[in-house]
């Protein structure tokens, strides 16, 4: 029973792994249509340099390697370009890394230091779980922002987001296209 959960697990990793990129992409792209002076890319930009330095710091303690991070934000904030590239290989990375691992891993706990050098102990499971509610919470945030934007006459972000939703003609909603 527990090698079946296990399993199940792993899968369902892999593909939130497959989501978190897809969802990124489509993010990123739609901010680069908007260029780096509009408003909301500002903000989008700090948001996601954030999750980007997490998900490296994550990154680190999965592999228990040490990491350069002496805080989850960066004292300067990328371009749109750069940062988007980072995403883009980092979550590449995390695809291959969860392709890659053992069932029996996930269980595996891993002492590691906060960048305010607290202790902390997480199992694998516990540390991509956290990557991806995190990117989740984020990936919100910066649509909450285009939303208050849009409500202030701005339509871009629904223009540039209608391309990626079709309709399913099978259940008769709106359902978004991941490649």
């Amino acid at each position: 029973m527990i090698a079946r959960i296990l399993c199940r697990m792993d899968h369902t990793l892999q593909r939130l792994f497959r989501y978190k990129a897809w969802a990124n992409d489509e993010l990123l792209t739609a901010l680069a249509k908007l260029g780096g002076e509009a408003p909301i890319t500002k903000l989008a930009i700090k948001a996601l340099s954030h999750t980007y330095v997490v998900d490296r710091i994550f990154a680190a303690h999965l592999k228990r390697k040490e990491h350069a991070y002496t805080s989850a934000n960066l004292s300067e904030l990328p371009t749109l370009e750069n940062l988007s590239a980072d995403i883009r290989a980092s979550d590449r990375e995390y695809v291959d890394y969860v392709s890659a691992l053992e069932r029996d891993q996930l269980a595996e706990r891993i002492d590691f230091a906060f960048t305010d050098g607290a202790a902390g102990c997480m199992s694998r499971e516990e540390m991509l779980m956290h990557v991806i509610t995190h990117g989740i919470g984020h990936r919100g945030q910066v649509s909450a922002d285009a939303a208050q934007f849009r409500h202030a006459g701005e339509r871009w972000f629904h223009d540039l987001s209608a391309q990626g939703r079709s309709v399913d003609e099978t259940a008769g909603r709106r359902v978004m296209q991941m490649s």
